[in-house]
């Protein structure tokens, strides 16, 4: 009973056999093979619009590298409070940015408050430095989900003040499989410049992609992905595991069973215990007695804590994390201890 993290779980048959097809033989390195050419058009299909796709092996450098592509000295980066980059990332887009600084924009659930957002910019912009990104994560680190109009509300307000738009999407598929759109609607369509292209959440060894739907906007970024460290030698590996994340529609499923598991806890915790939001995506944050929770971990049920205010001494907030690999027969013996 494992739901610590989706990143906890191993990789899909379909990445590893891609993996594998595409290991005998040599090929170019440093991006220049057909495969990774052959899976950069596949990212264009996808999105139904021309992209530059960059390859990178974590999802921090998929966000600071953004970050870094758009930056300049003085800027602002504005995302919610829980953002990965705020909270995670021991301040990687600062590092990387050359001192950018982001700018906390209050939220609820994980979703950013357009009118804070505009607050934020007025407050800070211009006299505290220059407002420069805006930072949305999608689906959210509390597993709440914007939908295509919630993006463009807030990239208008963004686009109105001069800042690139950028989506953290680490678990971008969960997203796209709780809102049932296309790629497009949630991301150029609505406004979004830069996607950070997360896989490694979704059953990926180690495959992320800085995505830009504007070819040519960012031409540092080349530079940068270098002297970072992230231009892989062998990035055939990286398109292998795209090409078999991608196949047959495989990530938008692994997604939806992940998002199916969460949605099973949701529903068998409801009456036995409090949720401390509506979740959609593969992310379940329940508010469980301590007792409970060490009976739980007894039983080898895996999972965190979440900081959260106003709950009671014999009480926290957990959170539990869904994956393709999550079974229901997991799900249901967890359920069965609450």
């Amino acid at each position: 009973m494992n739901f610590s993290s989706d990143n906890w779980a191993g990789a899909t048959a379909a990445v590893l056999a891609a993996v594998t097809r595409h290991n005998g033989g040599f090929a170019p390195g440093y991006g220049g093979d057909p495969l990774t050419q052959s899976v950069n058009q596949r990212f264009a299909e996808i999105f139904e619009h021309p992209v530059e796709v960059f390859f990178v092996g974590t999802g921090t450098a998929a966000n600071a590298l953004s970050m870094a592509a758009a930056g300049r000295p003085g800027g602002l980066v504005f995302a919610t409070t829980e953002a990965h980059i705020q909270n995670d990332e021991f301040g990687a887009t600062e590092f990387y940015s050359g001192g950018m600084k982001i700018v906390p924009v209050r939220s609820d659930a994980g979703l950013m408050d357009p009118a804070a957002l505009s607050a934020a910019i007025a407050r800070f912009g211009g006299r505290f430095g220059l407002p420069t990104v805006l930072s949305l994560t999608n689906a959210t680190e509390c597993g709440t989900v914007y939908g295509a109009a919630q993006v463009a509300e807030l990239t208008a307000i963004g686009r109105a003040a001069g800042l690139v738009s950028h989506m953290d999407g680490a678990r971008f598929a969960n997203g796209l499989a709780a809102l049932g759109v296309a790629p497009a609607e949630i991301t150029w369509k609505a406004g979004i410049d830069i996607l950070s292209f997360g896989a490694t959440k979704n059953g990926c060894m180690a495959a992320e992609a800085i995505v830009v739907f504007e070819p040519g906007r960012f031409p540092n970024l080349t530079a940068l992905r270098q002297r970072a460290g992230h231009t892989a030698s062998k990035a055939r590996f990286i398109a292998a595991q795209f090409e078999g994340y991608f196949e047959n529609g495989g990530w938008l499923q692994t997604a939806r069973h992940a998002n199916a598991m969460a949605a099973r806890l949701t529903e068998g915790l409801r009456g036995t215990a409090r949720l401390g939001w509506e979740s959609t995506a593969n992310e379940v944050f329940p508010v469980l007695p301590k007792a409970t929770i060490a009976r739980l971990r007894a039983a080898g049920a895996m999972f965190y804590e979440w900081p959260a205010e106003g709950l009671a001494e014999d009480e926290d907030l957990v959170r539990l994390v869904t994956s393709f690999a999550t079974s229901a027969d997991e799900v249901e013996r967890f359920l069965a201890l609450v």
